[in-house]
């Protein structure tokens, strides 16, 4: 199984049928994956901000979602973490695929791309940094199920290791 079969197979293990996303090239494999199974609500949001309402919101009318987006997204929507996910307990798997990593050719990507996660660690939020193959299905099911029983949000950061990086 490829990463990004691996990765839905691990939403659907988990009940995860919607799914938020700001278009990337580096996910637009495993989102492809989504769009043609019929399990998932797929939706394209234009700011990353609106991904998470659209996640809270299925959250809130009992439907499990994750938020699929890029490293500098996530600076986009840390208001939308902090002051509604984390305080109103809603857990949302947030996908990140981490830019300013190895073989980044956009100087613009490198500084949030290394601020994920120590802006993650300043919000209290656990992270997994998804790598390689090896382990991954334990790894994103593990973090599926402590996202879910501890209620708040988590991120699984996808580096180029794994899906191979963005082409200039």
């Amino acid at each position: 199984m490829t990463w990004a079969e691996t990765i839905v197979e691990a939403l659907k293990g988990n009940q995860v049928s919607l799914i938020a996303f700001v278009p990337d090239v580096s996910i637009d494999v495993v989102t492809r994956l989504m769009e043609e199974d019929p399990f998932f609500h797929v939706v394209a949001a234009t700011r990353e901000e609106e991904a998470i309402g659209i996640a809270a919101g299925a959250y809130a009318a009992g439907r499990n979602a994750a938020v699929f987006m890029q490293s500098s997204g996530f600076g986009n929507c840390i208001n939308a973490i902090a002051s509604l996910c984390i305080p109103c307990r809603i857990p949302i798997p947030l996908f990140i695929n981490l830019r300013g990593e190895l073989g980044e050719f956009n100087i613009a990507q490198v500084p949030m791309g290394r601020a994920t996660r120590p802006v993650l660690d300043v919000l209290g939020l656990p992270y997994y940094t998804l790598t390689m193959d090896e382990n991954l299905d334990k790894v994103v099911r593990g973090a599926l199920k402590l996202c879910y029983s501890s209620r708040e949000p988590l991120a699984l950061c996808l580096t180029p290791l794994l899906h191979g990086g963005k082409l200039a």
